[in-house]
C-alpha cells in the first residue's frame, strides 16, 4: 500500500502520540536513548540475522506529519492546537548506531540504538521494531534453510503466502541476503538486484492435450531455459515425457549445450525416493547434466531430511516466508538513557539494561583452543568465540571489535545504503565464522554473551536508586 507524503508518520501505536504530548506539554526535549534487543530465542534459534536497517533509515530519513495526517488527528479532538502545531513540524534529527545488516547478533544484544530527542525517538519505535523484527525473523530462518541444504541451491517461491505484498518484499531481499540465489518474485528481483527464478504450474501442463504437448511447447519457447514439472499426472510418466523433450532439444541444438533441458521438478510426494527414481530415468538416458528441483511445503528441517537425496536445487516457499515455526520474535525498544541519566526497566522476567551500548565481539585464536574471556591473538583470528555488552564510551578488550556502528547522524544516512548482493557477502564470511554447533536446528546451545563489568556496576548502581526512589518508600 503507498501512504501518501507526510502519511508515513501515522504509522505508529496511538500512545506514541499521546506520550509525545505530554513530553511537549512537560517540556521534555533532552536526548533520549534506545536499545532495541530480543530478550529471548524464538525455539530452536541459536543465532539471528540483522535484516531491515535500510528500511529503518529510509523511515527515519521521510518522518513527517503532512497537512492530511494532521488534519486527521485534529478530528479524533484528544490533541491539543499547540501540540499539532508542533508535531507538523516534527522531523528526525538524532542519531543511530546499529549491527549492519548482514552480521549475527544475539539475545539480549542491542542490535540498533536510536539517540534523539524524546519525542522523535518514542515515535519511531512502532515502525522500528515492525521491520526490524518481521526482517530479523525472516533472515534468519532463510539462514537456517541455507545451512540445512548443504551447498545446494534455494529459491524464495514464498510470495503468494506471505502476509501481503510488502512481507514478499522483504521476504525476497532478507532471503538473498542470507544465502538464497533467486526469487520467483519479479518485482524484488528488479528492486534489489536478485536473480529471479521460475518454471511453470499444473494449471500450464493440464491447459495442453496432452503433458508432452505442454513440455514441448514451453521447451520451444524456453530452449535455454527449460524447467519442467512432472508431477501434474504422474511423476515418472513425467520424467520420461522430460526425457523426450530434452532428447528432441539436443536433436535440434546439436551444437549449442546452452540450448538443453535445464532441471525437473518436483512439487509432491515422497521426495527422497522420487528424486532417486527420477534421477536413474535421466542418468540411463545420458542426462546426468539435468539437474532435480524439488519445491512444496520445505524448510530447514525438510531440507535437512532430505541430506542423502539426489537434488540439486529447492524452491522454498510457506513455510520460511512466515516463519512458520516462529512467526515472531520478543524484540522490544527500550529507554536507556534520557537526558544524560541512565535509565532501565525492573518488570519481572523483562529487565532492560541501562545506558547506551556497545557489543565487542571476540574471535579464538588461529589455533582455536583459546576460551572466551581469555586473551586471545587477535580480533581476526578465528570462529567467533564470545561477545560482551559493554558502555558505548567502553574502550572494549583490545582482541574485539565493536558491532554497533554509527549509520544516521543529525538524521541522515553516513553512507548510501549497501546493496543486497555486498550484504549476502557479509553474512557469508560472518556466518562461516559461527562455530557448527550453534548452527543447530533443534535446541543449539547459547552463545557465550557476557556483560562487561562497567555495565554490570552502572547496572546494580541504577536499580538501586531505581527501587530506593519508586518502591522503598512506598513500602515504608
Amino acid at each position: 500500500m503507498a501512504y501518501g507524503d507526510g502519511q508515513l508518520g501515522l504509522f505508529t501505536d496511538l500512545y506514541e502520540l499521546t506520550m509525545a504530548q505530554a513530553y511537549f506539554s512537560q517540556g521534555m526535549y533532552a536526548p533520549a536513548t534506545f536499545s532495541l534487543t530480543v530478550r529471548s530465542y524464538p525455539p530452536n534459534r541459536g543465532y539471528l540475522v540483522s535484516a531491515g536497517l535500510d528500511d529503518v533509515l529510509d523511515y527515519l530519513e521521510g518522518l513527517r506529519f503532512g497537512g492530511e495526517a494532521i488534519g486527521y488527528l485534529d478530528s479524533l479532538g484528544i490533541f491539543t492546537a499547540d501540540f499539532l502545531d508542533y508535531l507538523g513540524g516534527v522531523r528526525f534529527t538524532g542519531s543511530v548506531r546499529a549491527v549492519p545488516e548482514g552480521r549475527l547478533f544475539f539475545a539480549d544484544e542491542p542490535v540498533l540504538e536510536i539517540t534523539a530527542p524524546i519525542i522523535e525517538a518514542q515515535l519511531a519505535e512502532t515502525y522500528v521494531i515492525n521491520q526490524m523484527n518481521l526482517q530479523t525473523s525472516l533472515a534468519t530462518k532463510a539462514a537456517r534453510c541455507v545451512w540445512a541444504a548443504q551447498g545446494r541451491g534455494i529459491a524464495d517461491f514464498a510470495s503468494r503466502r506471505t502476509q501481503g505484498s510488502d512481507a514478499a518484499m522483504k521476504m525476497a531481499r532478507a532471503s538473498y541476503i542470507a544465502g538464497f540465489a533467486s526469487t520467483s518474485n519479479v518485482l524484488a528481483a528488479s528492486q534489489y538486484g536478485i536473480p529471479p527464478a521460475g518454471t511453470m504450474a499444473h494449471s500450464f501442463i493440464s491447459s495442453f492435450p496432452s503433458e508432452l504437448d505442454a513440455f514441448r511447447a514451453y521447451a520451444r519457447s524456453f530452449p535455454d531455459r527449460t524447467v519442467l514439472l512432472l508431477d501434474t499426472y504422474d511423476t515418472l510418466a513425467g520424467a520420461w515425457n522430460a526425457v523426450a523433450v530434452a532428447k528432441e532439444l539436443e536433436a535440434e541444438y546439436p551444437e549449442d549445450k546452452t540450448r538443453r533441458l535445464t532441471a525437473v521438478r518436483l512439487d509432491s510426494g515422497d521426495y527422497a525416493e522420487l528424486s532417486r527414481q527420477v534421477r536413474r530415468v535421466l542418468d540411463s538416458e545420458g542426462l546426468d547434466y539435468v539437474k532435480v528441483l524439488v519445491s512444496g511445503g520445505l524448510d530447514e528441517y525438510e531440507l535437512e531430511a532430505l541430506a542423502g537425496a539426489p537434488i540439486d536445487l529447492f524452491g522454498v516457499g510457506t513455510k520460511a516466508g512466515v516463519s512458520a515455526d516462529a512467526p515472531w520474535s520478543d524484540m522490544v525498544y527500550k529507554l536507556a538513557c534520557f537526558d544524560g541519566r541512565p535509565v532501565m526497566k525492573l518488570s519481572e522476567g523483562k529487565v532492560s539494561l541501562p545506558g547506551a551500548k556497545q557489543i565487542f565481539r571476540r574471535r579464538s585464536s588461529a589455533s582455536g583452543n583459546s576460551e572466551y574471556g581469555g586473551r586471545e591473538s587477535g580480533a581476526g583470528a578465528g570462529e567467533l568465540s564470545g561477545d560482551i555488552i559493554g558502555l558505548e564510551e567502553e574502550a572494549g578488550p583490545v582482541d574485539a571489535v565493536g558491532l554497533l556502528q554509527e549509520v544516521m547522524i543529525d538524521g541522515a544516512r553516513v553512507a548510501p545504503p549497501v546493496a543486497p548482493g555486498e550484504l549476502r557477502d557479509r553474512f557469508r564470511e560472518e556466518f562461516a565464522l559461527l562455530p557448527a554447533r550453534f548452527k543447530g536446528l533443534r535446541r543449539p546451545p547459547p552463545f557465550p554473551v557476557s556483560i562487561s563489568p562497567r555495565l554490570q556496576r552502572m547496572t546494580a548502581e541504577v536499580r538501586e536508586a531505581a527501587v530506593h526512589t519508586n518502591v522503598s518508600g512506598e513500602l515504608g
